[in-house]
């Protein structure tokens, strides 16, 4: 059981409609009406009855809804308490796939770190099922995480798009494949391949692409920091979204470069999430406010400077 289930429950007795309280609350009305399901399977009893004309409090919902709201306000005040005695040590929890970090969260952490001094935020590198879970758990407030473009977003979670992206290929500046305009499946396949391990989208991306067919040798790795160091290493080739590759430290510094995808037609989106929940932390709502106002910045997407092709330096 979660708080934000009573949250729900006591949502839909206040506006009485499971629509107004899915407003309200910026839900889907299939996704609150499943998950008042969930909370009335777990208890073993029918809390709302749903009529045409709206969703009222069952007689059992009206003999548990004294001790639903005492539950409530016994979080809030634990909440209230907690705030107090730890006011000085507040703690932001963010975590990420790896992508974006220079341009993005790096930019987004130091904005925030002037105007909230006396808050923490610490970053977690998780993959996305990790993220889901904990996101929707409490473990953490944010969570930055890959999505195709297409897929289905979770339904307990608030998506904010930041960026979308194009796959390209990551390759050393002395690659065979850095001299060409653009990498194909076939010159994939001929050079070793660090591929993501599965649970990262960019792994169901690659596996999707080659649809069957093995390069000549690969690795598996965690993230994409990870992969564009083995890159740099001259251990093979990778696979990642242009906004995990533009602006970042070695790219940079000339260690490893990029190349569009040759019938890379799928977009990756890089979606910020958290709890549709009252009870996120004020201060993750504003760090969430800081990263609306760099993807704003940054208009959406990374692309290279305007000196310079597109698909990274030679």
């Amino acid at each position: 059981m979660r708080t934000e289930q009573l949250e729900y429950i006591a949502a839909v007795t206040r506006l009485g409609s499971l629509r107004r309280a899915a407003e309200e609350l910026r839900l889907s009305q299939p996704a609150l009406s499943e998950t008042v399901r969930n909370l009335e399977r777990e208890l073993g009893v029918t809390l709302l009855e749903r009529k045409r004309s709206g969703a009222t409090m069952s007689a059992e919902g009206r003999e548990l809804l004294p001790h639903i709201v005492g539950v409530l306000e016994a979080v809030d005040r634990l909440r209230a308490a907690a705030g107090e005695q730890h006011r000085v040590s507040r703690m932001v929890r963010v975590a990420t796939v790896n992508a974006a970090t220079v341009p993005l969260l790096i930019p987004v952490v130091r904005a925030f770190r002037a105007a909230h001094p006396l808050t923490q935020v610490e970053v977690v590198a998780a993959q996305q099922t990790e993220i889901h879970r904990a996101l929707t758990e409490g473990g953490f407030d944010l969570g930055l995480v890959n999505h195709l473009e297409g897929d289905d977003m979770p339904a307990a979670l608030e998506s904010t798009q930041l960026l979308h992206g194009r796959p390209v290929v990551c390759v050393r500046p002395d690659s065979p494949l850095a001299s060409r305009p653009e990498v194909t499946v076939d010159d994939l396949l001929s050079e070793p391949l660090i591929a993501m391990r599965s649970g990262y989208v960019m792994h169901r991306y690659v596996h999707r692409l080659l649809n069957g067919r093995t390069p000549a040798f690969s690795y598996s790795t965690d993230g994409a920091e990870m992969g564009k160091l083995m890159v740099a290493e001259g251990l093979g080739a990778t696979v990642l979204p242009d906004f995990s590759v533009v602006g970042d430290p070695l790219e940079r510094l000339g260690a490893l470069t990029y190349r569009p995808l040759a019938g890379a037609g799928t977009r990756v989106l890089l979606m910020l999430q958290l709890r549709r929940a009252a009870s996120v932390p004020q201060s993750a709502r504003g760090l969430r406010e800081e990263f609306l106002r760099r993807a704003q910045e940054l208009g959406g997407t990374l692309s290279p400077p305007a000196d310079r092709p597109s698909g990274g330096a030679d």
